[in-house]
């Protein structure tokens, strides 16, 4: 059986959360591939909001093996704020949660060498989340991490206190005020290691491997967005990791021949968190509506995002590099009441018109170029089949088809899971 894929294709914070928890029917295995507690899937149901940051979004599911892949760098500490969120609500977790022995751990001295590296480029910082991972993968690259498997050896505390102590040393050399009690931050550290330990570590390469072998249905969830990615992101303002359809080859040990169907998950306008070019941000009235009315804040940070219309540019460059197979458009319901909408098609690059992503798209050289649309009034909260949406909806999402020339499947109308209209038949 093939591994199909679920990835953002902006700059994170799409809702790839809601829609993992919407197809996880379709799956017996969810697998995470990438990324850290910097990423915040939310999911709505039964009333309920329920944000998870390293867990799959699967977990929710009674059925559903839920997989920590071996590229996803794990918190403890904030690993079993989680599970304790989870047993609040009587999810039966160790049956259905497994942990790459490959994946990597984030020690309390990443995070303090996060906020020391980011205090140190005062105006010239990139927006870190300061959870830590960066450092941790620059120490995977590097060489010198932890990672799960290593928990199960004897002399772990030994590699941990030398990493550590050479954390200390390089966060003295960024001559950054930042204040910590290392000892208070490694009690909490341990005993969320100890919780850490008590789940079941597997080698998941093989396990994905036994798993497709025997006709098992795998859904492979990104996190954060395309444009974040480490190689084809709006780099530096990027995250450490590979969050791009590739990620999930060396994210679980997938060869890339075994790759289904890639759903892309995109809003129906454009958003963005922390610092880095942002082409068709607005900000005038238009702008502070999206954010309000998309109640548009960070799910881990709380941070409020930037907003501005759909950059089709950015958009085409993320279904290139991801070979997206099906789009999936979102909060399509926030632009209800807008009397015009806009979708950038084209940039003015250096006095060029070109319609591809450049190097550089900062705001000195690019300037976005629009197609105008009548907008629509209509709720559509309510809203559970293609025949209630508005014309000019319908309009919109043709344009964009045709522009993309990929089909899309699935328009959401509302964070609850139920408001989820599928246009046709998933492959």
């Amino acid at each position: 059986m093939a591994v199909d894929l679920l990835l953002g294709l902006q700059w994170g914070d799409e809702g790839k959360g809601k829609i993992v928890d919407v197809l996880t029917n379709n799956y017996n295995i969810i697998a995470r591939f990438q990324g850290g507690p910097n990423a915040g899937h939310t999911l709505v149901f039964n009333g309920r909001k329920h944000v998870l940051h390293t867990i799959p979004s699967g977990i929710f599911h009674e059925d559903a093996i839920n997989l920590v892949g071996n590229g996803v760098v794990i918190d403890p500490v904030i690993f079993k704020g989680e599970l304790d969120k989870l047993e609040e609500q009587q999810v039966d977790y160790r049956k259905s949660l497994l942990i790459s022995r490959k994946a990597h751990i984030i020690l309390p001295t990443h995070r303090l060498l996060d906020a020391a590296s980011e205090a140190s480029k005062g105006k010239a910082k990139i927006g870190s989340t300061l959870k830590g991972i960066g450092p941790t993968y620059m120490d995977k690259t590097g060489r010198n991490g932890i990672r799960v498997g290593d928990l199960e050896l004897s002399d772990w505390k030994e590699k941990y206190r030398a990493l550590a102590d050479k954390h200390e040393s390089m966060i003295d050399f960024y001559n950054a005020k930042i204040e910590y009690n290392l000892e208070e931050l490694e009690v909490e550290f341990f005993k969320a290691v100890d919780i850490l330990k008590s789940l079941k570590f597997i080698d998941s390469e093989e396990y994905i491997y036994q798993a497709q072998k025997s006709g098992k249905t795998i859904l492979a969830e990104g996190a954060q967005g395309s444009l974040l990615d480490i190689d084809f992101g709006t780099y530096p303002y990027v995250t450490s990791s590979n969050t791009t359809a590739a990620g999930a080859c060396t994210g679980l040990g997938v060869a890339p021949n075994q790759i289904g169907e890639v759903f892309g998950i995109f809003k129906a306008y454009t958003t963005r968190v922390g610092s880095g070019p942002f082409p068709t941000e607005l900000f005038d009235e238009d702008g502070a509506t999206m954010g309000r009315v998309g109640n548009e804040f960070g799910a881990t940070t709380g941070r409020p995002r930037r907003c501005g219309w759909l950059d089709l540019v950015a958009l085409k460059y993320a279904c290139q590099v991801n070979g997206v197979t099906q789009l999936m458009m979102m909060k399509g319901d926030v632009l209800s009441g807008f009397k015009t909408l806009k979708v950038c098609t084209k940039y003015n690059y250096k006095g060029e018109i070109i319609s591809h992503l450049p190097y550089n798209i900062e705001p000195e050289n690019v300037e976005p170029i629009y197609t105008e649309f009548s907008g629509w009034n209509e709720d559509l909260t309510g809203m559970s089949d293609t025949s209630q949406l508005p014309k000019a909806l319908n309009e919109y999402i043709e344009f964009l088809e045709k522009e993309l020339e990929i089909p899309i499947t699935i328009v959401s109308v509302g964070p609850d899971r139920k408001q989820t209209i599928f246009r046709q038949q998933l492959v």
